[in-house]
């Protein structure tokens, strides 16, 4: 057998492994579209349901990100004298209200029965450094007196590598890891979960409270498509060289 022709079926066997491999890729994508779309029914449906009361203490610890994220709740707490953390951003993919550089103002609450829950009261713009503004943005807040609020169960998140360390001498964070915060900062035991603040508003404006709207990306579709393109274009490849061979053999 020539070197051509001990070539021929070791080409075959690699086109056969590459259009396997892209068709597997592509019916992956398809199959994270359809989870994707569930997700977003899902989400939907929380956002636009009425709020329900916070669940009891005894079942925090069974919540959890997948079934009870953007569950809309209501509530009666009280902000404590603790010190606040600012949170930066740069924007937000959940408010559509909000645009542009500033923080969140994540702030301690006691609940009537004594549970510690952190709140995110809402957004000051352009605030990054600005301690003294947000020290004045959130001391209305600190009343003492019980409000009724309405909110969203939001989990925490950690610092990833290119995260920005915190800078607890300023009490500015660049991840919403609000147990980090509580440990940091002292303010005790805290819920495992936090609230993103729906409403009531400050008389102010500011941290600006709201509703949440959830955008996720969804281009699985036009990924799927770029891969079963390119099994089509290897399989291709293979034919036409397939072809050519049989026509000039040698």
């Amino acid at each position: 057998m020539t070197a051509a022709g001990r070539r021929c079926p070791g080409f075959g066997v690699f086109t056969l492994v590459m259009v396997a491999a892209f068709t597997a890729l592509g019916l992956w994508q398809l199959q994270r579209r359809a989870e994707k779309h569930a997700l977003i029914a899902a989400l939907t449906e929380r956002l636009a349901a009425e709020p329900e009361a916070l669940p009891p203490p005894l079942h925090w610890n069974a919540l959890r990100p997948e079934t009870d994220e953007f569950r809309r709740v209501h509530f009666e707490a009280s902000f404590t004298s603790a010190p606040d953390v600012m949170v930066y951003s740069s924007g937000s993919a959940v408010r559509d209200d909000i645009s542009g550089p500033g923080t969140w103002a994540f702030m301690p609450a006691r609940l009537k029965s004594g549970e510690t829950i952190v709140v995110n009261a809402g957004f000051a713009p352009n605030a990054m450094q600005d301690r003294d503004l947000e020290d004045r943005a959130v001391k209305p807040l600190v009343t003492g007196e019980p409000v009724t609020m309405t909110g969203y169960i939001r989990f925490g998140e950690t610092a990833g590598l290119l995260t920005p360390a915190e800078n607890p001498a300023k009490r500015l964070w660049f991840a919403r890891d609000h147990l980090a915060m509580a440990k940091s900062l002292g303010w005790g035991e805290v819920a495992p979960f936090y609230i993103d603040l729906e409403q009531p508003a400050p008389p102010g404006g500011i941290p600006k409270p709201g509703p949440l709207e959830v955008h996720l990306r969804d281009d699985h579709l036009q990924y799927a498509v770029t891969w079963f393109a390119l099994a089509a274009a290897v399989a291709i490849a293979f034919l036409v060289w397939w072809r050519g061979r049989r026509r000039y053999p040698g």
